[in-house]
Parts: C-alpha cells; structure tokens; sequence
C-alpha cells in the first residue's frame, strides 16, 4: 500500500474515490485511516450537490416506521449519537414538537411511534419523548388554536455541508489526496487495476491515475460514472427524488422545532436556522431533468408555505422566503409507487474482474448513517485487501470535535480570546471547533482579521478556508463553509466577490492538494 508521497510521484493507489460528498468523503477517510493511500476526485466543490441541500438532520427518520424500515432507523439512531460524540461543533440536540392532528395520523400511532423511536438505538444521550399540552405549554403558543394536544422528541441538527468537509479534513490528514473540481472522465481495466483520467474544470493538463480498486459515491451521477465513465452494467437502479426547502424569518420564540403533518401523509419539518430564520422542508418530487440543474419550483414554494399556514397562526407566502435550495437525493430504485416511501436505506453494487480491479458502487444512503456506510463499503472492500486495519472510527472525532462538550471547550475559547465579540466566538467555535485556536493564530484584536465584509465575515476565515479547506469561490465560502451569504446585503456579496477575485491564489493545501 502507497502512502501519500509514493502517490503523488505516480505510484498505484489503493482507492481512487469519485464524488466529493458525504459518502465518497467518508469512504476515504476511514480507507486512509485503514492504511490504504487514497485520492479522491469530485468535478465540483466539496458538497455541491446533495449533500449541502438537505434538511440538515442527524435522525433516526422517525416517518420510516410507517414503512417498516426498522434496521435503517435503528442504524440510524445509534450513528445520532455516535456522531453527536465525533463532532460536537457542528452537531448538537434539538427538540422536535409534533402537534397531533386529529384529522390525520392516531395520536396512539404517534406514541407508539415515538416509544419505538426512543428505544430502539438504545438512547443515552438525548431526552426522551413527552407528552405536551398545546394550549398551556409555550411550544403551543406559535399554533393554531385547534391544536391542542402534541408531543416532544429528540434529534440532532448538522451542519451538512462542513460534515463534508471535515471527512476530506480527516482524509487528507490520514496522507489522502483530495482533488477538487476534477472529474473523472475515463475508467478502463487493463491488466488487473484501474486506469482512470481526472480533468480538471479549469482545463489544465490531464492527470492519469493507475488504481486497485474504485469507490463510485458519485450520489446522483453514481449510474452515470458506473455505466458512463467505467463502461459497465448494474443489477442495481437509482431513483432520483427532488427535496427543496426554503428559508424565512423566524416567527417564534424559543429553540424548538417542529414536524407538521399534511393532508398527504408527508412530514415537514419547521427548524430554527442561522439565527433569526426558519429552514422548512422537504418536498419529495421524482426528478428526471438533469441533477446538475435542479431548482425549487413555485408549486413547491406554495406547497411548503401552505403546510405551515395549517398549522401556525403566522400565515406566510412566496414573498416571505428569503432563501430556498433544492438537492437531488440518489434513491435505491425499490419500486415503490411514492417517492415518499422509496428507502432511504443503502446498497452496494461490487463489479470486479475475476477478484481483481473491483469498482464498489453506493446507491442510496442518508446523512445520518454515511460513517456506517463506509465502514459497510471498507468491508465489502476488504478480500481486496487483507492487509487494510481495521475499522476505527465509532471511536474518533471528526476535526475539531476533540472535546467533551461543546459549550464548556466554548467558555475557555472565549477566555483565551476575550476581544473577540460572543457572537464571533461562537461563529468560530462552531464551525471550527478546536481547530479555531490555530485560525485565531497570532491574532489579538479585530484588527488582526482583516477586512471586515459584513456580518461575522473578516478577511482572516476566507483566506483560512481558502488554505486549509479546498475552498475556491465565493459561493463556496459563502455558503458551503459557511452560511455568511445568509446575512450578506446584495452590496457585501459583490464586494467580497470583487476582492476575492483579486486576492492572489493561495498556497497548496495545507494536507491533501
């Protein structure tokens, strides 16, 4: 097995991985810390397509057992606390109201469902269910008065997009290679391994790569790099579901959530978002356009503000949403009639050519079990290699989770850096956890940050994450790595882009460029 260096000098690699998001990021990073040399190749950003556009939730998925998935939500609820360990900055509790509508789902369904829900993954850390009374507990307040009866569960918020992130940190830390905005053009077998052609977006000159094996987490281009790129065949099929959310002003008080129930049997969730706004969604629309170009529909906008006008006395509409994004989920095809109802469970499909060259495909998956995933991917990868280690991150923080606890590591952030504003310092903390000491690095006063562009937006984080986390432009910084576009006036935006085009190109990545 090649390590890093021998890669970058033309060696075979163990692992070439295609698709730079949550799956192909943590593929290779449990491959590098197995011991196998890695690159992994993605034709955008880090995140750019699914899985920057979800509901951003670590969860059980307590609506899949309506449809039986048992194994997938018990899968699922113990990855919420292994992951809640691993990465405490950018994951952390959240309470979920769901006001029982008695013209829908039982209300002893809904126990029943959330007794499951609290028992089956075996809950440590998280609080239980309870029962709620709407018209005197302040959860019911922002309702309708009709509702009168709900209850009260837990589950994680992430943020999706720096989860991403943070697997090509811990990768690239581990001596992978991550190539960004490269794609994989060319996959052929000769003589037993992989040749592959990377082409970069800027067009530069062709890169050829020589590799043992292949991981396809390509999400919604994982067929078209299987039987497209690679020339080859599948038993398995993809469905591709469309899920737009869109972002309003936050309406009511306190930290809650909540899951409404619509007429059509879908569930919507109503989360507190970026300080000051409301994240709603999710539609479920099959798409059959190109996932490239995918974008919320007006039908989808007025179906989403019509759920919470039945449920909320804020009535809102079209002209409320001041953000919305649409992500294309890469669904195992299981011929269900529903996309709702399509698993939201994972599948492999291995190809090799008589025990040698294998090209391992993920079709399906969701956010909450991407760690289980690829450990299940590393062992189907493991005949290959009998040498790899074994698995080890249940265990492992994620960059910048090695703490305890989130707000006591905060409260001594705060104290070795007391000029920095609160609201800064947990702007920093939670997107960089521990790593933020070393972006604070010889700074001691605003003044060290550089240009101010607006809201928390200094010079010092958008040369750090140009440097350190493969980010390229302004849409990447402003909202992959962070969501600073969210509080950015139109004129802050186009100054920021102005500068950062300006700005000279920035060292090679620190690990993994």
């Amino acid at each position: 097995m090649a390590d890093g260096a021998e890669l970058r000098n033309g060696a075979v690699v163990d692992l070439l991985v295609v698709g730079g998001g949550v799956n192909g990021t943590g593929i290779a990073r449990d491959a590098a810390g197995r011991g196998l040399s890695v690159l992994l190749c993605e034709k955008g950003d880090l995140a750019e397509g699914t899985s920057s556009r979800s509901g951003k939730l670590v969860h059980g998925g307590l609506r899949y057992l309506e449809y039986y998935e048992f194994r997938l939500v018990r899968e699922a609820l113990i990855e919420r606390e292994v992951l809640l360990a691993a990465a405490p900055h950018i994951i952390w509790p959240m309470r979920f109201v769901l006001p029982h509508d008695r013209g829908l789902r039982p209300a002893w369904l809904l126990r029943l469902g959330l007794f499951l829900y609290d028992h089956l993954g075996g809950r440590k850390k998280l609080p239980p269910c309870r029962g709620l009374d709407l018209r005197r507990d302040p959860e019911g307040k922002p309702l309708q008065d009709r509702f009168r009866r709900g209850f009260e569960y837990s589950d994680c918020w992430v943020d999706d997009a720096r989860l991403v992130v943070l697997n090509a940190i811990g990768a690239a830390e581990r001596s992978a290679e991550i190539l960004t905005r490269t794609e994989c053009v060319s996959l052929q077998r000769r003589d037993g391994l992989w040749h592959a052609v990377l082409r970069p977006a800027g067009g530069g000159a062709e890169r050829h790569v020589v590799a043992r094996t292949v991981a396809n987490a390509a999400g919604p281009w994982v067929d078209k790099v299987l039987t497209g790129t690679a020339g080859l065949t599948s038993s398995k099929k993809i469905r591709l579901v469309r899920g737009s959310h869109i972002v309003v002003p936050k309406f009511y008080d306190g930290p809650q959530a909540y899951l409404v129930q619509n007429t059509d049997k879908r569930v919507i969730f109503i989360n507190p978002y970026e300080h000051g706004y409301l994240l709603i969604g999710t539609t479920d629309i099959p798409q059959a356009g190109d996932p490239d170009r995918v974008e919320v529909d007006a039908k989808e906008v007025e179906y989403l503000c019509g759920v919470l006008n039945r449920y909320f006395q804020k009535q809102i509409g079209p002209q409320d949403v001041v953000h919305s994004f649409a992500g294309v989920r890469p669904l195992f095809d299981d011929d269900a009639a529903n996309p709702s109802a399509v698993t939201r469970d994972y599948v492999f499909d291995v190809d090799d050519d008589d025990g040698k060259a294998p090209i391992l495909s993920v079709f399906g998956g969701k956010i909450t079990t991407f760690r289980k995933l690829a450990e299940h991917a590393l062992d189907r990868l493991k005949p290959f290699f009998p040498a790899m280690g074994p698995a080890w991150t249940a265990s492992a923080p994620l960059p910048g989770g090695d703490m305890p606890d989130f707000d006591r590591w905060l409260a001594e952030f705060r104290r070795r850096h007391p000029w920095l504003p609160e609201a800064l310092a947990l702007h920093y903390g939670r997107l960089y956890g521990t790593r933020a000491d070393a972006l604070l690095d010889g700074a001691r006063s605003l003044a060290d940050l550089g240009r101010h562009f607006g809201g928390l937006l200094h010079e010092r984080e958008a040369a750090w994450l140009r440097a350190q986390e493969w980010a390229e432009d302004a849409e990447d910084i402003l909202w992959r790595r962070t969501k600073h576009g969210l509080h950015l006036s139109p004129r802050e935006t186009a100054a920021f882009t102005e500068w950062l085009d300006d700005a000279p190109a920035p060292a090679a990545q620190a690990a993994g460029r």
